[in-house]
Protein backbone atom coordinates (compact mmCIF):
# COMPACT_ATOMS: atom_id res chain seq x y z
CA UNK A 1 0.00 0.00 0.00
CA UNK A 2 1.22 3.68 -0.71
CA UNK A 3 0.22 6.74 0.74
CA UNK A 4 -1.63 7.84 -2.19
CA UNK A 5 -3.45 4.71 -2.14
CA UNK A 6 -5.18 5.61 1.49
CA UNK A 7 -6.60 8.83 -0.34
CA UNK A 8 -4.51 11.80 1.38
CA UNK A 9 -4.87 15.30 0.06
CA UNK A 10 -2.20 16.41 -2.84
CA UNK A 11 -0.50 18.52 -0.54
CA UNK A 12 0.09 16.38 2.24
CA UNK A 13 1.09 13.58 -0.58
CA UNK A 14 3.74 16.33 -1.78
CA UNK A 15 4.79 17.13 2.24
CA UNK A 16 5.49 13.27 2.64
CA UNK A 17 7.31 12.65 -0.77
CA UNK A 18 9.61 15.70 0.52
CA UNK A 19 10.57 14.15 3.28
CA UNK A 20 10.72 10.62 1.37
CA UNK A 21 8.20 8.68 3.07
CA UNK A 22 6.32 6.75 0.59
CA UNK A 23 5.21 3.27 2.19
CA UNK A 24 2.75 3.46 5.19
CA UNK A 25 3.51 1.50 8.14
CA UNK A 26 1.60 -0.95 9.79
CA UNK A 27 -0.13 1.48 12.66
CA UNK A 28 -0.41 3.94 9.89
CA UNK A 29 -2.32 1.98 7.34
CA UNK A 30 -4.89 0.97 10.17
CA UNK A 31 -5.16 4.64 11.94
CA UNK A 32 -5.54 6.77 8.90
CA UNK A 33 -8.55 5.53 6.78
CA UNK A 34 -10.67 5.21 10.64
CA UNK A 35 -9.35 8.80 11.44
CA UNK A 36 -10.04 10.35 8.15
CA UNK A 37 -13.98 8.96 8.18
CA UNK A 38 -13.98 10.84 11.34
CA UNK A 39 -14.09 8.12 13.92
CA UNK A 40 -12.45 7.65 17.44
CA UNK A 41 -9.35 5.66 17.51
CA UNK A 42 -7.84 3.80 20.26
CA UNK A 43 -4.54 2.76 19.12
CA UNK A 44 -2.24 0.83 20.77
CA UNK A 45 1.44 1.30 19.63
CA UNK A 46 4.78 1.95 20.95
CA UNK A 47 6.87 5.31 19.98
CA UNK A 48 8.92 4.31 17.03
CA UNK A 49 6.05 2.84 15.26
CA UNK A 50 5.02 5.77 13.32
CA UNK A 51 2.45 6.88 15.54
CA UNK A 52 2.79 10.49 14.77
CA UNK A 53 2.23 9.90 11.13
CA UNK A 54 -0.93 7.51 11.63
CA UNK A 55 -3.05 10.59 13.50
CA UNK A 56 -1.58 13.94 12.12
CA UNK A 57 -2.00 13.05 8.47
CA UNK A 58 -5.35 12.49 8.64
CA UNK A 59 -6.12 15.30 10.86
CA UNK A 60 -4.24 17.65 8.62
CA UNK A 61 -6.52 15.75 5.86
CA UNK A 62 -9.76 17.00 7.52
CA UNK A 63 -8.42 20.44 8.21
CA UNK A 64 -7.67 20.87 4.42
CA UNK A 65 -11.00 19.65 3.61
CA UNK A 66 -12.99 22.08 5.78
CA UNK A 67 -10.40 24.97 5.88
CA UNK A 68 -11.53 27.78 8.54
CA UNK A 69 -9.73 29.42 11.74
CA UNK A 70 -11.03 29.61 15.34
CA UNK A 71 -10.85 32.92 16.97
CA UNK A 72 -8.57 34.28 19.52
CA UNK A 73 -6.64 31.64 21.22
CA UNK A 74 -9.05 29.07 19.86
CA UNK A 75 -7.52 25.50 18.48
CA UNK A 76 -9.03 23.47 15.96
CA UNK A 77 -6.90 20.61 16.78
CA UNK A 78 -5.49 19.91 20.50
CA UNK A 79 -2.59 17.35 20.94
CA UNK A 80 -1.64 16.69 24.77
CA UNK A 81 1.85 14.96 25.26
CA UNK A 82 3.09 13.91 28.45
CA UNK A 83 7.11 15.50 27.74
CA UNK A 84 8.42 18.72 26.16
CA UNK A 85 10.43 16.34 23.70
CA UNK A 86 7.78 14.42 22.32
CA UNK A 87 5.34 17.38 22.21
CA UNK A 88 8.24 19.42 19.93
CA UNK A 89 8.67 16.31 18.29
CA UNK A 90 4.71 16.36 17.07
CA UNK A 91 4.71 19.76 16.01
CA UNK A 92 7.28 19.63 13.98
CA UNK A 93 5.99 16.81 12.17
CA UNK A 94 2.46 18.75 11.91
CA UNK A 95 4.70 21.26 10.01
CA UNK A 96 6.24 19.16 7.52
CA UNK A 97 3.40 17.31 6.83
CA UNK A 98 1.80 20.85 6.34
CA UNK A 99 4.11 22.67 4.86
CA UNK A 100 2.47 23.10 1.50
CA UNK A 101 -1.13 23.76 3.46
CA UNK A 102 -2.06 27.33 5.23
CA UNK A 103 -1.64 25.81 8.40
CA UNK A 104 -1.15 27.87 11.88
CA UNK A 105 0.08 25.37 14.95
CA UNK A 106 2.17 25.79 18.44
CA UNK A 107 3.59 24.39 20.72
CA UNK A 108 3.45 25.02 24.79
CA UNK A 109 5.83 23.21 27.31
CA UNK A 110 6.56 24.21 30.83
CA UNK A 111 10.66 25.53 31.64
CA UNK A 112 10.30 28.39 29.22
CA UNK A 113 8.16 31.66 29.51
CA UNK A 114 4.88 31.81 28.86
CA UNK A 115 4.65 35.42 27.06
CA UNK A 116 5.49 33.88 23.19
CA UNK A 117 3.33 31.12 23.64
CA UNK A 118 0.07 33.25 24.46
CA UNK A 119 1.24 35.65 21.76
CA UNK A 120 1.27 32.65 19.20
CA UNK A 121 -2.43 31.62 20.23
CA UNK A 122 -3.97 35.46 19.92
CA UNK A 123 -4.87 34.99 16.57
CA UNK A 124 -6.12 31.18 17.27
CA UNK A 125 -4.29 28.55 15.85
CA UNK A 126 -5.57 25.22 13.81
CA UNK A 127 -3.25 22.88 16.03
CA UNK A 128 -1.89 23.22 19.60
CA UNK A 129 0.27 20.38 20.82
CA UNK A 130 0.66 20.70 24.59
CA UNK A 131 1.59 19.54 27.79
CA UNK A 132 -1.38 18.87 30.59
CA UNK A 133 0.48 21.74 32.95
CA UNK A 134 1.25 24.19 30.74
CA UNK A 135 -1.95 24.42 28.82
CA UNK A 136 -3.56 24.65 32.02
CA UNK A 137 -1.54 27.77 33.19
CA UNK A 138 -2.87 28.87 30.03
CA UNK A 139 -6.43 28.22 30.27
CA UNK A 140 -5.87 29.68 34.19
CA UNK A 141 -4.26 33.03 32.78
CA UNK A 142 -7.06 33.29 29.83
CA UNK A 143 -4.56 32.92 27.22
CA UNK A 144 -6.43 29.53 25.89
CA UNK A 145 -9.77 28.23 24.84
CA UNK A 146 -10.71 24.71 24.13
CA UNK A 147 -14.25 25.59 23.39
CA UNK A 148 -13.42 25.11 19.49
CA UNK A 149 -11.75 22.20 19.57
CA UNK A 150 -12.70 19.51 16.96
CA UNK A 151 -10.05 17.14 17.45
CA UNK A 152 -8.65 16.01 20.61
CA UNK A 153 -5.62 13.21 20.60
CA UNK A 154 -4.18 12.03 23.86
CA UNK A 155 -0.53 10.34 23.04
CA UNK A 156 1.08 8.12 24.90
CA UNK A 157 -1.44 8.04 27.21
CA UNK A 158 -0.03 5.48 29.68
CA UNK A 159 3.26 7.55 30.04
CA UNK A 160 0.98 10.55 31.17
CA UNK A 161 -0.73 8.30 33.97
CA UNK A 162 3.27 7.62 35.14
CA UNK A 163 3.69 11.26 35.36
CA UNK A 164 0.42 12.11 37.20
CA UNK A 165 -1.48 13.71 34.58
CA UNK A 166 -4.36 11.95 34.65
CA UNK A 167 -6.37 14.44 36.62
CA UNK A 168 -5.29 17.34 34.64
CA UNK A 169 -6.81 15.42 31.86
CA UNK A 170 -9.76 15.00 32.77
CA UNK A 171 -10.05 19.18 34.03
CA UNK A 172 -8.44 19.99 30.48
CA UNK A 173 -11.65 17.52 28.65
CA UNK A 174 -14.27 19.68 30.80
CA UNK A 175 -13.77 22.47 28.75
CA UNK A 176 -13.37 20.51 25.43
CA UNK A 177 -17.12 20.05 23.67
CA UNK A 178 -18.49 16.54 23.91
CA UNK A 179 -18.85 16.71 20.22
CA UNK A 180 -15.77 15.91 18.78
CA UNK A 181 -13.22 13.39 17.37
CA UNK A 182 -11.09 11.88 20.09
CA UNK A 183 -7.74 9.49 19.33
CA UNK A 184 -5.94 7.96 22.31
CA UNK A 185 -2.34 6.28 21.80
CA UNK A 186 -0.79 4.12 24.21
CA UNK A 187 1.87 1.59 24.22
CA UNK A 188 0.56 0.01 27.09
CA UNK A 189 -3.47 -0.50 28.50
CA UNK A 190 -3.45 -0.39 32.31
CA UNK A 191 -7.00 -0.32 33.94
CA UNK A 192 -6.85 3.42 34.84
CA UNK A 193 -6.28 4.27 31.12
CA UNK A 194 -8.86 1.55 30.22
CA UNK A 195 -11.08 3.30 32.11
CA UNK A 196 -10.62 6.65 30.87
CA UNK A 197 -10.53 5.45 27.56
CA UNK A 198 -13.97 4.03 28.06
CA UNK A 199 -15.20 7.80 29.65
CA UNK A 200 -13.81 9.94 26.61
CA UNK A 201 -13.74 7.67 23.26
CA UNK A 202 -17.41 6.61 21.62
CA UNK A 203 -17.49 3.48 19.85
CA UNK A 204 -13.53 3.83 18.41
CA UNK A 205 -12.33 1.70 16.24
CA UNK A 206 -9.52 -0.51 17.73
CA UNK A 207 -6.35 -0.25 15.67
CA UNK A 208 -2.88 -2.08 17.60
CA UNK A 209 1.01 -2.90 16.32
CA UNK A 210 2.02 -6.07 17.93
CA UNK A 211 5.91 -4.39 19.77
CA UNK A 212 9.02 -5.11 18.52
CA UNK A 213 10.29 -8.19 20.82
CA UNK A 214 13.02 -9.58 18.62
CA UNK A 215 16.52 -8.39 17.81
CA UNK A 216 18.36 -7.87 14.63
CA UNK A 217 20.22 -11.56 13.99
CA UNK A 218 23.20 -9.65 12.92
CA UNK A 219 23.38 -7.48 15.97
CA UNK A 220 26.21 -8.87 18.33
CA UNK A 221 25.23 -7.51 21.70
CA UNK A 222 27.33 -7.16 25.23
CA UNK A 223 27.01 -5.12 28.67
CA UNK A 224 29.62 -3.98 30.53
CA UNK A 225 28.83 -3.82 34.42
CA UNK A 226 30.23 -0.84 35.77
CA UNK A 227 29.46 1.95 38.48
CA UNK A 228 27.74 5.02 36.81
CA UNK A 229 30.84 7.34 37.56
CA UNK A 230 32.83 5.24 35.43
CA UNK A 231 30.88 5.66 32.33
CA UNK A 232 32.27 8.63 30.64
CA UNK A 233 35.64 7.25 31.26
CA UNK A 234 34.76 3.53 29.99
CA UNK A 235 33.04 5.14 26.85
CA UNK A 236 35.93 7.27 25.71
CA UNK A 237 38.07 4.08 26.14
CA UNK A 238 35.58 1.90 24.23
CA UNK A 239 35.77 4.79 21.47
CA UNK A 240 39.44 4.61 20.98
CA UNK A 241 40.26 1.03 21.40
CA UNK A 242 37.33 -1.52 20.20
CA UNK A 243 34.78 0.82 18.43
CA UNK A 244 36.36 2.39 15.21
CA UNK A 245 33.11 2.79 13.00
CA UNK A 246 30.54 5.63 12.79
CA UNK A 247 28.85 5.29 16.35
CA UNK A 248 25.57 6.12 17.96
CA UNK A 249 25.34 6.59 21.54
CA UNK A 250 22.29 6.96 23.40
CA UNK A 251 21.78 8.90 26.83
CA UNK A 252 18.10 9.11 28.91
CA UNK A 253 18.74 13.11 28.96
CA UNK A 254 19.09 16.44 26.83
CA UNK A 255 21.55 17.38 29.65
CA UNK A 256 23.18 13.81 30.00
CA UNK A 257 23.79 14.22 25.61
CA UNK A 258 25.65 17.43 25.88
CA UNK A 259 28.16 16.38 28.89
CA UNK A 260 29.15 13.26 26.96
CA UNK A 261 30.01 15.25 24.14
CA UNK A 262 31.59 17.64 26.26
CA UNK A 263 33.58 14.68 28.32
CA UNK A 264 34.24 13.71 24.71
CA UNK A 265 35.51 17.06 23.40
CA UNK A 266 37.76 17.66 26.31
CA UNK A 267 39.84 14.31 25.56
CA UNK A 268 40.18 15.44 21.91
CA UNK A 269 37.44 13.28 20.79
CA UNK A 270 34.82 15.33 18.33
CA UNK A 271 31.39 14.29 18.83
CA UNK A 272 27.68 16.09 18.11
CA UNK A 273 24.97 15.68 20.20
CA UNK A 274 21.15 16.16 18.86
CA UNK A 275 17.55 16.43 21.08
CA UNK A 276 14.98 18.48 21.71
CA UNK A 277 16.72 21.45 23.07
CA UNK A 278 18.56 21.92 19.87
CA UNK A 279 17.68 24.24 17.09
CA UNK A 280 16.21 22.50 13.93
CA UNK A 281 18.68 23.67 11.94
CA UNK A 282 21.83 22.46 14.84
CA UNK A 283 20.26 18.88 14.56
CA UNK A 284 20.21 18.96 10.77
CA UNK A 285 24.06 20.31 10.96
CA UNK A 286 24.83 17.45 13.30
CA UNK A 287 23.25 14.58 11.42
CA UNK A 288 24.68 15.52 8.45
CA UNK A 289 28.18 15.85 9.81
CA UNK A 290 27.36 12.57 11.14
CA UNK A 291 26.24 11.14 7.78
CA UNK A 292 28.96 12.46 5.55
CA UNK A 293 31.79 10.80 8.12
CA UNK A 294 33.11 14.20 9.54
CA UNK A 295 32.03 13.40 13.26
CA UNK A 296 31.85 9.68 14.02
CA UNK A 297 30.29 9.80 17.05
CA UNK A 298 26.11 11.01 17.63
CA UNK A 299 25.14 11.21 21.01
CA UNK A 300 20.94 11.20 20.85
CA UNK A 301 18.28 11.11 23.30
CA UNK A 302 15.57 8.59 22.05
CA UNK A 303 12.86 11.40 20.64
CA UNK A 304 15.55 13.35 18.68
CA UNK A 305 16.92 9.65 17.41
CA UNK A 306 13.56 8.64 16.21
CA UNK A 307 14.32 10.45 12.52
CA UNK A 308 18.02 8.94 12.53
CA UNK A 309 18.09 6.79 9.63
CA UNK A 310 21.61 6.93 8.70
CA UNK A 311 23.23 3.70 6.94
CA UNK A 312 26.96 2.51 8.22
CA UNK A 313 26.21 2.70 11.82
CA UNK A 314 28.68 0.23 12.86
CA UNK A 315 28.07 0.28 16.61
CA UNK A 316 25.24 1.36 18.75
CA UNK A 317 26.62 2.61 22.87
CA UNK A 318 23.71 2.89 25.55
CA UNK A 319 25.37 4.94 28.04
CA UNK A 320 22.01 5.01 29.81
CA UNK A 321 20.09 1.91 29.46
CA UNK A 322 16.29 2.44 28.47
CA UNK A 323 13.39 1.77 31.14
CA UNK A 324 11.15 0.84 28.48
CA UNK A 325 12.69 -2.99 27.16
CA UNK A 326 11.10 -2.01 23.35
CA UNK A 327 12.89 1.07 23.15
CA UNK A 328 16.29 -0.81 23.31
CA UNK A 329 15.27 -3.16 20.49
CA UNK A 330 14.54 0.15 18.24
CA UNK A 331 18.10 1.69 19.01
CA UNK A 332 20.17 -1.44 18.95
CA UNK A 333 18.19 -1.62 15.32
CA UNK A 334 19.74 1.85 13.79
CA UNK A 335 22.92 -0.71 13.04
CA UNK A 336 23.27 -4.00 11.01
CA UNK A 337 20.74 -1.92 8.58
CA UNK A 338 21.11 -2.58 4.81
CA UNK A 339 22.43 -6.29 5.16
CA UNK A 340 25.51 -5.16 7.17
CA UNK A 341 26.65 -6.68 10.95
CA UNK A 342 26.18 -4.10 13.79
CA UNK A 343 27.10 -4.36 17.72
CA UNK A 344 25.45 -3.15 20.41
CA UNK A 345 27.01 -2.38 23.58
CA UNK A 346 25.63 -1.54 26.70
CA UNK A 347 26.78 0.16 30.14
CA UNK A 348 24.47 -0.29 32.81
CA UNK A 349 25.41 0.73 36.31
CA UNK A 350 23.84 -1.10 39.55
CA UNK A 351 20.52 1.13 39.48
CA UNK A 352 20.10 -0.17 35.60
CA UNK A 353 19.89 -3.62 36.35
CA UNK A 354 16.35 -4.07 36.52
CA UNK A 355 16.03 -2.72 33.36
CA UNK A 356 18.13 -4.88 31.62
CA UNK A 357 16.32 -7.66 33.36
CA UNK A 358 13.21 -6.44 31.59
CA UNK A 359 14.95 -6.06 28.60
CA UNK A 360 16.19 -9.77 28.13
CA UNK A 361 13.04 -11.13 29.43
CA UNK A 362 11.50 -8.81 25.79
CA UNK A 363 14.50 -10.33 23.78
CA UNK A 364 14.10 -13.99 25.17
CA UNK A 365 17.79 -14.28 25.68
CA UNK A 366 20.53 -13.45 28.40
CA UNK A 367 22.73 -10.20 27.17
CA UNK A 368 26.45 -11.58 27.33
CA UNK A 369 29.07 -9.25 29.72
CA UNK A 370 31.79 -7.94 28.57
CA UNK A 371 34.68 -6.61 30.34
CA UNK A 372 35.52 -2.57 30.12
CA UNK A 373 38.43 -1.68 28.04
CA UNK A 374 41.38 -2.13 30.47
CA UNK A 375 39.87 -3.78 33.02
CA UNK A 376 41.81 -6.66 34.30
CA UNK A 377 40.60 -10.67 33.27
CA UNK A 378 38.50 -12.09 35.96
CA UNK A 379 40.55 -14.20 38.58
CA UNK A 380 40.17 -17.84 38.09
CA UNK A 381 39.35 -19.81 40.90
CA UNK A 382 41.62 -22.32 42.12
CA UNK A 383 40.83 -25.99 41.42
Amino acid sequence: MTFQELGLAPKLLKALEAVGYTTPTPIQQQAIPHVMAGRDVQGIAQTGTGKTAAFALPILHRLAASPKRPGPGGCRVLVLSPTRELASQIAESFQDYGKFMDLRSTVMFGGVPKGRQARAMQMGVDVLVATPGRLMDHMADRTVRLDSVEILVLDEADHMLDLGFIVPIRRIVQHIPAQRQTLFFSATMPKEIGTLAGQMLKNPAQVAVTPVATTAERIEQRVIHLETSRKRAVLFDLLMSDVKGRTLVFTRTKHGADRVVRHLSEQGLASAAIHGNKSQGQRERALAEFRSGKCRVLVATDIAARGIDVDGVSHVINFDLPNVPETYVHRIGRTARAGADGIAISLCDGEERAFLRGIEKLIGQKVPVMQAPGAPAPQQRAA
